[in-house]
């Protein structure tokens, strides 16, 4: 089994970014992977609780999200300097999650077999 990390920083706002990471976290989920799911920057927006994405005319995937636990992705992170950002905590957040500051985001990469950033 490899270890495997996806990596998400772009808007859930602009095109497909966080759909295609969390297509790709499910998929290697499905092929019983180690995967983990890391997101920093704007891509912590994703896991905001109460959005109404239908309003700007998006598709709704955020309540897919929470589909995660059913494939036995645990391993969720985000960047701890972007929750403050965009002044979030993890009360805010849809799912559980592993805040991780800078040293840990670098030690969780290097023990990585795989990193795919989308």
């Amino acid at each position: 089994m490899k270890n495997i990390l996806v990596i998400s920083q772009h808007s859930p706002f602009d095109d497909q970014h966080i759909r295609e990471s969390l297509d790709t976290t499910l998929i290697f989920a499905a092929i019983e992977q180690n995967i983990s799911w890391l997101l920093s920057g704007e891509a912590v927006l994703a896991l905001k609780k109460n959005q109404q994405p239908e309003q700007l005319g998006i598709k709704n995937y955020f309540k897919t999200i929470k589909t995660l636990e059913l494939y036995d992705v645990e391993n969720i992170y985000v960047c701890e300097k972007s929750l403050m950002d965009f002044n979030l905590s993890e009360d805010s957040l849809i799912i559980d999650v592993k805040v991780a500051n800078f040293e840990q985001q670098r030690d969780l990469i290097s023990q990585q077999h795989q990193v795919v950033t989308l």
